[in-house]
């Protein structure tokens, strides 16, 4: 008789390809936000080299914004300081053709590019951008362009964590986080700002501070950080003396710089753009050649101020240190407008945050001077002024007031003037909305048509209100209405919450079973416990409100069982559900679908 024989089981070795690997949550999220942290502070150190290296290469010098007397180029002294106005048409020569063949998206300061990207196309960004970008604006800033090297640098690390998420497959919503990453890691490096890195891009970027978002943003930024410092040093962007309140009445006083901040920066917007716009009617040639044309009118201006040449830190330091007076300083604020707005209107590359540190810089040192001159008894310091105004002109820009206020501690590292930088920030911020719908960031989009502040496939929904989708209230329970006795009401409706209402019907909050259950289940005099201890008040939304209004309240914690539908009288009229505004949306999208 034969025994059958059993196969042996074949061992299959668990091998999994890296890309595979990676496809595991939350450790996905945490090796890609690693790697692009550490890709955007070897981008950051490679961007700055190139910079220096385009700049000696125009000028001979390290930074010719922070030379004296106009000195000729090394290379061809016959031409004296002439040489300046072709510095930046041979600069455009160079970088117009680069970008109009490779990556249009390179042109102007990168950061609404990445707001495009992050809003309405899941944050996809092509790897080339990252390559094209680099090269033309360190062409662009060697060649003086008066920009900066931060938006660049967002776009930069942005589409590197694109990219990196692309080839990784990863989700739309983690597709953004990795370019957060990238914006974060960038604005970390190459500022050694690894704080501000991450309210820059949670702020300006995301607009969301969830937790998985923070956490993957925090260990890029950190990471890359730690390679900038690595190469770069860890030396604060400004080293200056300690500044102080010397009074209480400097808070008026800044609190009126946080007005002329805003100002400042809603009129560097709108030059910005109208410069643009006025370049835009004028050129009739290529795309190409704008740059190389365009170059000769910045060159000319360069001629008269060459502080205004390239990102123009020194200058910036020498405002705030006092090299400056008042008459200069505003020459140099007007010039700096012109000068980036004439740079980035002809094609160039390069971001607009050191810019508006810049004017802050000139502005805050200005009005420190001045009411040291009308008030010598106040004993204010001139350089806290400037300090402050620099955030405050860049909250007023960008509306981004915690950015600000960080980014200002981490350049500087000056907590002393924390106080009067969070008042004219704050103040900035609030003046700049009232003056102008967009930011300097936000408009660029909004003159291609795309608003990046509403949600997409919504604007259907401002036509449907409250009142035709909401249901009949639930009864009301009364105030005196003992804990007990309301669980009993709770289980019967199978609702997660209840309203409660006065004796005269008029409606005070809801009674949700998890306080009702925290009542009964920790209170020893749990039979004294009434409704009107336990009465939460939640949001609640009017009955002719458009259901495109209530979404931010529909998508809160609140809204779980519903909301409370209340009129002017502040009674109760109905009820909007979360099952409601869904099927709202469906049916709008399916008639538009079918419409023709």
């Amino acid at each position: 008789m034969r025994i059958p024989t059993i196969p042996r089981p074949r061992t299959v070795w668990p091998w999994r390809s890296p890309r595979q690997s990676l496809r595991n949550g939350s450790v996905q999220l945490v090796v890609l936000a690693l790697l692009v942290g550490a890709g955007a502070g070897l981008g950051a150190i490679v961007f700055r080299s190139l910079i220096s290296w385009g700049t000696r290469l125009f000028t001979g010098t390290s930074d010719y914004a922070a030379t004296t007397g106009h000195p000729a180029h090394p290379w061809l002294p016959w031409l004296g300081a002439g040489f300046i106005v072709l510095a930046p048409a041979i600069g455009g020569l160079l970088y117009g053709p680069l970008i109009d063949r490779f990556a249009r998206e390179a042109r102007g300061h990168g950061v609404p590019e990445v707001m495009y990207a992050v809003t309405q196309r899941g944050g996809r960004i092509p790897g080339k951008v990252a390559v094209v970008k680099a090269l033309a604006s360190a062409i662009t800033i060697g060649s003086g362009g008066s920009v900066g090297r931060e938006g660049p640098i967002v776009q930069i690390g942005s589409a590197l964590g694109s990219t990196l998420g692309r080839w990784a497959r990863m989700p739309e919503s983690r597709l953004r986080t990795l370019v957060a990453c990238g914006a974060a890691g960038g604005i970390a490096a190459t500022f050694n700002a690894p704080i501000a890195g991450v309210f820059f891009a949670l702020e300006l970027l995301l607009g969301d501070f969830a937790a998985t978002s923070f956490g993957a943003v925090v260990l890029s930024a950190v990471t890359a950080a730690v390679v900038g410092r690595s190469v770069l040093g860890d030396e604060p962007f400004l080293r200056l003396a300690v500044f102080s309140v010397s009074s209480p009445w400097e808070y008026l006083l800044y609190a009126l710089l946080g007005v002329v901040a805003a100002i400042v920066g809603v009129l560097f917007t709108k030059v910005l753009y109208g410069t643009e716009d006025l370049a835009d009617r004028i050129w009739r040639g290529p795309e190409w050649l704008r740059p190389g044309v365009g170059g000769l009118l910045l060159g000319l201006l360069l001629l008269a101020l060459p502080q205004l040449y390239g990102v123009g830190y020194p200058v910036l330091e020498g405002g705030i240190t006092g090299k400056y007076v008042v008459g200069f300083l505003l020459l140099l604020l007007v010039g700096k407008i012109l000068a980036t707005s004439i740079t980035i209107a002809i094609g160039g590359s390069g971001g607009v945050f050191a810019p508006s540190l810049f004017l802050g810089a000139m502005l805050g040192s200005a009005f420190g001077q001045i009411v040291q001159h009308y008030a010598p008894g106040l004993g204010i310091h001139p350089g806290a002024y400037a300090l402050v105004a620099m955030g405050a002109v860049f909250a007023g820009a960008t509306r981004a007031p915690i950015t600000a206020v960080i980014i200002l501690f981490e350049l500087t590292g000056e907590y002393s003037i924390i106080l009067p930088l969070m008042l004219a920030v704050v103040t900035a911020a609030g003046i700049s909305r009232k003056l102008s719908a967009d930011t300097i960031y936000t408009a660029k989009l909004r003159r291609r048509g795309v608003d990046v502040t509403n949600r997409p496939n919504t604007d259907a929904l401002a036509g449907i209100t409250v009142r035709s989708v909401m249901t009949p209230p639930p009864s009301s329970l009364p105030t005196d209405l003992a804990a007990e006795a309301a669980a009993r009401r709770l289980l019967a409706t199978g609702r997660r919450a209840l309203p409660v209402a006065s004796r005269h019907g008029e409606f005070v909050g809801i009674l949700t079973s998890t306080a009702v259950a925290g009542a009964l289940a920790g209170d020893a005099d749990a039979d004294d416990v009434t409704v009107s201890r336990l009465v939460e008040m939640p949001a609640v939304v009017d009955p002719d409100m458009s259901i495109e209004d209530t979404l931010d309240a529909m998508l809160g914690d609140d809204a779980i069982a519903g909301l409370p539908v209340v009129d002017s009288n502040g009674t109760l009229v109905g009820w909007l559900r979360q099952d409601a505004v869904l099927r709202a949306i469906t049916a709008t999208r399916s008639i538009a679908k079918s419409a023709p």
